[in-house]
């Protein structure tokens, strides 16, 4: 599905891809997305690691940084 999200310093916004996951505990973005789209990387103290669905380590790695985005759908908007 496709999702608008927005820098919240610039407001400066773009349409992306996004995959729905009703079971997820967490949203995600790729650390090379953000760092292309220019969202500013808020290092997180602790690194959270990342499991697959079969309890393996995801060959990703772990998340090491946040960042902080408006997201919009059909009219909801919503800071992620």
């Amino acid at each position: 599905m496709s999702v608008g999200i927005e820098k919240i310093d610039t407001y400066e916004g773009r349409t992306v891809k996004a995959l729905l996951d009703s079971r997820a505990t967490e949203m995600s973005m790729s650390k090379s997305l953000a760092q292309k789209g220019g969202y500013r990387l808020i290092k997180l103290n602790q690194p959270l690691q990342v499991r697959n669905v079969d309890g393996t380590g995801n060959s990703g790695g772990a998340i090491t940084h946040e960042v902080e985005v408006n997201m919009f759908y059909k009219g909801h908007v919503e800071r992620v």
